[in-house]
């Protein structure tokens, strides 16, 4: 029997009301803590964990094995600061591997009493001793919480943000934030400080605290966290942007000093963070060999990556359609050169085990490509998280590449379960 995995094992529908969120909290509610605790990347030998204050602060966190309470470890201490929005990235590298730790926020010494888990855990030293581990693991996109004050007129574009106590509920091993993790508005896009201001509401959302504080986190961008809606290369504060995404995620790498793409493993499973919007050509430019979409130090990267890769699955996660071959919205069809130079190298190089996980569409769907003498493309759209849904094109459920019955319309997230024997070579 082969490794293999449930493509989608649960697709959880929140439906509620429009219901429009406040940051302010009880006046008698007071805290250091801005944001957070999150738990980032993970793997042997250390953990990355961040937090956010509300002014300048002394952060730390203390950490021990779950099962051993009495010898318990500190990471670095941060002092933050106004200027990189009062967050901390600290990092656990007193761990082992296969293990789960109990942790607690220190602020000023002090710690921060949660009222919900807190926890991670590191990768396991599986390789050349056991089949590799199951695991599960969440993926959603299109992050959206209302703020009057800045939003359009109108019935609020946000809610449901009980979707994430639901996601935290199902206990993933780690989340994938596919794009649109946050939504800049008119006044954020502009400056440093708005760009900050946007990052900081979204994550403070207290519906969020729960998942971000017991679940690993990975994610990669698209538009909207990016800079102005459908926004392309030119954007003109994308360093600022990049700097945001950086302080607020703890992803464990990043591919190029300009780009927010990355990698990172889990178990016999590899994921290819690809950045949609740093190097893209505008969507209006006519299609040919010069109209990037990934480009082609990002492509060449990833084709290398993909070949050295000894991962039984190696998916790659961006913010648009891949397979999808309708030529509108955002899909890679518009940069249709593109697209078949990716999909040739693919099959060319023949590289086993490729899935692509998307976002950006506002509705959840999946999309196979046939490729003869080989096996299919699958693409997953999940899509949205709290933004507001929208259906599909009536042609695209025409289209041959479209999965029958996959289609859900409401908020959504997915959960994909890994598991089975290794394939060859663990």
């Amino acid at each position: 029997m082969s490794r293999w995995f449930l493509l989608l094992t649960i697709i959880v529908t929140i439906r509620f009301g429009p219901n429009s969120f406040s940051q302010t909290r009880p006046s008698n509610y007071k805290t250091p803590l801005q944001s957070g605790p999150m738990v980032g990347y993970s793997d042997m030998r250390e953990v990355m964990l961040w937090a956010q204050t509300k002014q300048p602060a002394k952060v730390q966190i203390r950490y021990h094995e779950t099962d051993k309470p009495g010898v318990s470890h500190l990471t670095n201490e941060v002092q933050t600061n106004r200027q990189t929005a009062f967050t901390a990235h600290l990092l656990a590298d007193q761990v082992e591997p296969g293990k789960k730790y109990t942790y607690e926020l220190l602020i000023e010494g002090q710690k921060v009493s949660l009222p919900y888990p807190t926890q991670f855990q590191t990768q396991p030293l599986w390789q050349w001793r056991t089949d590799p581990p199951t695991f599960h693991f969440g993926v959603g996109s299109c992050t959206y919480v209302n703020e009057p004050e800045v939003d359009r007129p109108g019935t609020p574009y946000g809610g449901g943000y009980e979707i994430f106590t639901a996601l935290a509920a199902q206990k993933p091993d780690f989340m994938l934030w596919t794009g649109d993790n946050t939504y800049t508005r008119e006044a954020d896009w502009n400056s440093r400080s708005g760009v900050l201001r946007r990052y900081t509401h979204t994550r403070s959302l207290p519906e969020m605290q729960p998942l971000l504080a017991a679940t690993h986190n990975y994610a990669i961008w698209d538009d909207h966290d990016y800079g102005p809606d459908d926004s392309d290369r030119s954007y003109w504060l994308k360093e600022v942007t990049l700097d945001a995404f950086k302080l607020f995620w703890a992803n464990p790498n990043f591919i190029f000093p300009e780009s927010c793409a990355g990698t990172f493993t889990w178990n016999d499973c590899q994921f290819f963070m690809l950045d949609d919007r740093t190097f893209r050509a505008p969507d209006k430019m006519p299609d040919g060999p010069n109209k990037a979409y990934f480009a082609d130090k990002q492509l060449q990267w990833l084709l290398d990556a993909l070949t050295f890769s000894k991962a039984t699955f190696k998916f790659i996660v961006t913010g648009g359609q891949i397979v999808n071959p309708t030529k509108s919205f955002e899909n890679y069809a518009i940069y249709g050169t593109e697209r078949d130079r990716l999909f040739t190298s693919i099959t060319e190089a023949k590289i086993p085990g490729v899935l692509f996980l998307t976002g950006d569409r506002h509705h959840s769907i999946l999309h196979k490509l046939d490729r003869p003498g080989t096996y299919p493309l699958y693409d997953l759209t999940i899509s949205p998280l709290t933004s507001g849904p929208s259906k599909p094109l009536a042609d695209e459920l025409k289209l041959p590449t479209y999965v029958d019955g996959t289609l859900v319309t409401d908020r959504n997230f997915g959960l994909l379960n890994v598991s089975g024997p290794c394939l060859t070579g663990c």
